[in-house]
């Protein structure tokens, strides 16, 4: 069947405290899409093709909401998702810990991860129960361990360094924080973020993770001091833009005369937008011998895993089935 694309919310329309959006209810199986431009995605464009591969017959609907909409805007969209028979559930990107908080007594499961972090990407149904999940832990896994070479962090005593304090950072930084990784983690990891509740959040979130790497949580006021705590990193040390710096606003976390770790990676999260980070990387990487990663990996394991969910299907994260989903994605060249 052809897939549909809707928005059912606007930036304009939920700007302020009274956000009533115009719900209508699904006449064909339908995922949610919970974001902020979601018509500026490639999902528009992937969404049909892993459809027909995977048997699907469903449609996508866009639902846009502003940065820290509301915490009535969020009920909302769970409880039409939760209320709504052939609405299956959604991915959630941006509004992970938001949504989470604003609505977390409506969902009638909460898987382990959504508990300890404090965040969702994902939202299903079981018999009619509404579960909250959190898949970035996995998701962030499989993109990092695409790109980074496994045993990095034992063989160099890298750091890592995290912009942003959000949904994706506490992912991403329990992962590398994970037990099961032995001596293979980063011997420091720096957390920066203008937010002083985000920092105090993640904070809790990795003292009840119980791990023993050390951390240190800056609050920072502008790129400048990102420079300054990016100039003291170790060579080969992983550098991360998980600000939303580049697609949910213009900008970067960075200066354009900030210093990269020599032999360092750096991770753009976002695949599409301005990407002025990606730039800036790009632009020294000849110099500092960088290696530098874009989103497009973590977008594509995001996506499958919480179709997975969504739909209740198994869907491969490597090999000849997840390559293929990957070329029916357009590979790299659909990124916007």
């Amino acid at each position: 069947m052809a897939v549909v694309i809707v928005t059912l919310f606007s930036n304009r329309e939920c700007a302020g405290m009274d956000c009533e959006p115009t719900l209508t209810p699904a006449a064909v199986p339908t995922m949610c899409f919970v974001g902020v431009t979601t018509g500026q995605s490639s999902i528009l464009r992937v969404f049909p093709r892993w459809a027909e591969a995977l048997g699907l017959e469903a449609r996508l609907v866009g639902v846009d909401l502003p940065v820290h909409a509301p915490a009535e805007a969020y009920r909302r969209v769970v409880g039409f998702i939760k209320d709504d028979p052939l609405t299956r559930g959604a991915l959630v990107t941006t509004h992970k810990i938001d949504c989470f908080a604003a609505a977390h007594d409506l969902f009638d499961v909460i898987d382990p991860p959504a508990d300890l972090l404090g965040e969702l990407s994902c939202l299903s149904k079981r018999g009619g129960r509404l579960a909250a999940s959190a898949k970035d832990p996995q998701s962030s896994r499989l993109a990092m361990d695409a790109f980074l070479p496994a045993g990095h962090f034992v063989r160099t005593g890298a750091e890592a360094f995290v912009m942003g304090a959000g949904g994706s950072a506490i992912a991403i930084t329990s992962q590398l924080m994970e037990g099961a990784r032995g001596d293979d983690r980063p011997a420091r990891i720096v957390v920066s973020d203008r937010d002083p509740d985000r920092l105090a959040a993640i904070a809790r979130i990795h003292g009840a993770l119980g791990a023993d790497l050390p951390v240190a949580y800056e609050r920072v006021s502008g790129s400048g001091d990102n420079d300054r705590l990016m100039a003291g990193l170790k060579p080969g040390s992983l550098v991360i833009n998980a600000t939303g710096l580049g697609k949910d606003g213009p900008g970067s976390p960075l200066t354009d005369t900030a210093v990269f770790p020599e032999g360092g990676f750096v991770w753009e999260l976002n695949y599409r937008g301005e990407l002025l980070f990606l730039r800036q990387a790009m632009a020294a990487a000849g110099v500092r011998g960088l290696i530098v990663e874009d989103g497009w990996t973590y977008f594509l394991h995001g996506w499958t895993r919480a179709i997975a969910e969504v739909f209740a299907i198994a869907i491969a994260t490597s090999g000849p089935d997840f390559d293929r989903l990957s070329d029916l994605a357009g590979g790299r060249t659909a990124r916007s």
